[in-house]
């Protein structure tokens, strides 16, 4: 008779996100996630196959919560550009905590890359969904009257995305919100 699950998976796997985020996948080790999720080494692996599987339920939790938040704060602006502000500001905040620890996603794919497939497919499903969701903000912007800008929507959300992924990177060398919050009104430049 096989055994129960004694452990709740869904918190488990936000636990391990916020220890891959601020550790990194290389100088995470099994023993590390055991300890921090009190739980053994057999569970781990009954439930997510090994070290690579559950960093890939941790993505997978980050795409559906913090990066799936992000782009659900684009539709709460009263203005695109007050919206793309505020989600931009909103991603410095976070990639600030707990020392500068970044993106969890972007770090993945400076760490991972080339040799982790599934990351990289991963990250660029992320990467397109913000795309899009900026590209739909700034094309409606642009039939309002709010921007007038020449450039086609699709490439200043590709812009934008590069600029945060940038910005990511910036957090963890610079910890410091107050240093980076002034790029993000140099970027929006580009939508007067």
């Amino acid at each position: 008779m096989a055994r129960t699950r004694e452990f709740d998976t869904e918190a488990a796997v936000s636990r391990a996100m916020d220890l891959f985020w601020t550790r990194g996948y290389e100088a995470t080790s099994v023993r590390d996630l055991t300890g921090h999720l009190g739980i053994g080494q057999g569970s781990l692996y009954a439930a997510f196959g090994d070290k690579d599987g559950l960093y890939r339920a941790a993505l997978e939790h980050y795409r559906s919560t913090l990066a799936a938040d992000a782009l659900r704060s684009l539709d709460e602006g009263a203005d695109a550009r007050s919206a793309i502000r505020a989600m931009l500001v909103e991603r410095i905040r976070i990639a600030v905590e707990h020392g500068g620890r970044g993106c969890l996603a972007v770090n993945g794919v400076c760490e991972r890359l080339p040799k982790d497939a599934a990351t990289r497919r991963t990250v660029c499903d992320m990467q397109e969904a913000s795309r899009e969701a900026l590209a739909e903000v700034l094309s409606a912007a642009v039939e309002r009257g709010e921007i007038t800008t020449d450039r086609d929507p699709r490439t200043l959300a590709a812009f934008l995305v590069t600029f945060l992924n940038g910005l990511l990177v910036s957090a963890k060398i610079t910890p410091d919100a107050r240093a980076l919050e002034p790029l993000v009104d140099v970027a929006l430049a580009v939508l007067d």
